[in-house]
């Protein structure tokens, strides 16, 4: 059983900074990717940030040079690092992982429970 737990989060005033982590647990999973993803109320979740096992990042438009992601490969947890947030930044941010279930040699994506982080302006 994977299981990935947030921490961080909260409300703030734009322009602030604020700081996310993601620790995911489990025994045979092999971890690839690792990601941000934010759903503000009314919308489709979408992609913020990712982050591959070797580094390589990929951010949204809208958070590109305010955001960044992160990795402890040793710790399986992956940070996002918030600067300049906005109003529209407000969202539940959700934490993922995909890789390798070894057991079933299969490719799969779990998800954390999601934290608040609400950007007033």
């Amino acid at each position: 059983q994977v299981q990935l737990v947030e921490s961080g989060g909260g409300s703030v005033q734009a322009g602030d900074s604020l700081g996310l982590s993601c620790a995911a647990s489990g025994s045979g999973f092999r971890i690839n990717t690792m990601g941000w993803y934010r759903q503000a109320p009314g919308k489709q979740r979408e992609l913020v940030a990712t982050i591959t096992r070797g580094s390589s990042t990929n951010y949204a438009d809208s958070v590109k040079g305010r955001f960044t992601i992160s990795r402890d490969n040793a710790k399986n947890t992956v940070y996002l690092q918030m600067g300049s947030l906005k109003p529209e930044d407000t969202a539940v941010y959700y934490c993922s992982a995909a890789g390798l279930v070894e057991s079933v040699i299969d490719y799969r994506t779990y998800w954390g429970q999601g934290t608040q982080v609400t950007v007033s302006s």
